[in-house]
């Protein structure tokens, strides 16, 4: 199957490029940093460099293959490119990403870009929140 994307994608068929795309199809995370992926090489035995890793990771960025989100702090991680459009919170005191989509804040974004004169044609949305204190 990964033989298959990597072509459909334009994209030579290699060792590290398959690896790579297998770890982040299986990952128990969607979303992976470069050192999350070259970690996950390192603990399979697999003989790919951080380098690799990262070069790779934009050429799928290039293809489609993956999307690149670049949260708070600069910190850059890849998901798998699936087509199905969501929105992101990201935990400020875990690291946790959770993926979201709401068809109320969709229409509502559209609503104000014809309220501005503009045709939304994409958008990003990322809440950053934390866990709710809890009660004593």
């Amino acid at each position: 199957m990964e033989n298959q994307e990597l072509r459909k994608a334009g994209l030579k068929v290699t060792l590290p490029r398959i690896k790579i795309l297998q770890i982040l199809e299986n990952a128990d995370h969607r979303h992976m940093s470069a050192e999350d992926v070259y970690k996950a090489l390192m603990d399979a035995d697999e003989d790919v460099g951080l380098a690799t890793v990262y070069r790779v990771l934009t050429q799928f960025e290039n293809a489609g293959l993956v999307v690149r989100h670049n949260f708070d702090g600069g910190h850059s991680v890849f998901e798998l490119a699936q087509g199905n459009h969501h929105d992101h919170m990201v935990c400020v005191e875990s690291g946790r990403i959770v993926e979201f989509c709401d068809e109320e804040i969709e229409k509502l974004q559209k609503q104000i870009a014809e309220k501005h004169g503009y045709d939304l044609v994409d958008h990003s949305l990322v809440l950053y929140v934390k866990p709710k204190a809890q009660k004593k």
